[in-house]
């Protein structure tokens, strides 16, 4: 297990901004093209000012798929940041490229998108496994995409990640300014469980241009962030550079 001691994980003066190209790749599936291309999104965004990519190769290949697995890791300059599930195949490729992170996430084939986090209480021997399994292959940094739920923080830490990013759909979902900031001090909670058990500690789903500044001013100790469907939504109307600027903008300003 590879561990990020609680003493040598200080609030982080500054929060990482990863933005994710999936929805290049479900906009290029769409109509069975060979563009928009996710991987020359990616340089937009690394040219625009992100600090890295994520991408998710599904089961499905609903968006992101091999070919552009593989062209990414050959030409994203900073962090790179693959989703995946613990589905064999998908496992075996993220082995073979070794990015510099590697998330893993639930997955089932009639979700639109991410819906909630892994129950790692309930799959900690296959987890664990595949834990081994990615840093045997190189990857350095691992991650549990979880609920902000104390029993699923321990959970991830007992299955050998170093990383954990918590789910912050239901934050970014509130109906109420009041049960947005009810959500914003339960994810402020795991992220100080996560930081005292030496995990370092992502965030992301959801998070956009409005919600960022609470999500910041409350939650501690959040290395970096990963956003995706606000910044390409964004990017719609006002084109790549200027969505992934304005982005870049708000997670700095936000800084504590």
């Amino acid at each position: 297990m590879r561990v990020y001691p609680p003493s040598q994980q200080p609030h982080p003066l500054v929060t990482n901004l990863l933005i994710n190209v999936d929805h290049v790749g479900t906009l290029r599936n769409a109509r069975e093209e060979t563009f928009p291309d996710p991987v020359h999104a990616a340089a937009r965004c690394e040219q625009a000012g992100a600090d890295g990519i994520v991408f998710h190769l599904r089961e499905d290949r609903r968006h992101i798929t091999e070919r552009d697995v593989r062209l990414l890791a050959e030409t994203v300059k900073g962090k790179l940041d693959f989703e995946l599930s613990t589905e064999e195949e998908v496992v075996s490729i993220c082995c073979d490229v070794v990015p510099d992170l590697a998330t893993l996430v639930p997955e089932r084939r009639e979700e639109v998108t991410t819906e909630g986090g892994l129950d790692v209480t309930a799959s900690r021997p296959r987890l664990n496994a595949v834990t081994d399994r990615l840093y045997d292959a190189g990857v350095d940094q691992v991650s549990l995409f979880v609920d902000p739920v104390p029993a699923q923080i321990d959970a991830t830490a007992a299955v050998g990640a170093n990383c954990v990013e918590l789910h912050t759909g239901d934050f970014a979902e509130a109906s109420t300014e009041a049960d947005q900031r009810e959500e914003a001090e339960r994810l402020a909670a795991a992220a100080d469980a996560a930081h005292e058990a030496g995990l370092r500690v992502h965030a992301g789903h959801g998070l956009d241009y409005n919600n960022f500044p609470l999500f910041r001013e409350t939650v501690p100790h959040v290395a970096e962030v990963s956003i995706g469907f606000a910044v390409m939504a964004r990017a719609v109307l006002v084109g790549m550079d200027q969505a992934v600027r304005d982005m870049r903008a708000t997670v700095a300003n936000a800084q504590p």
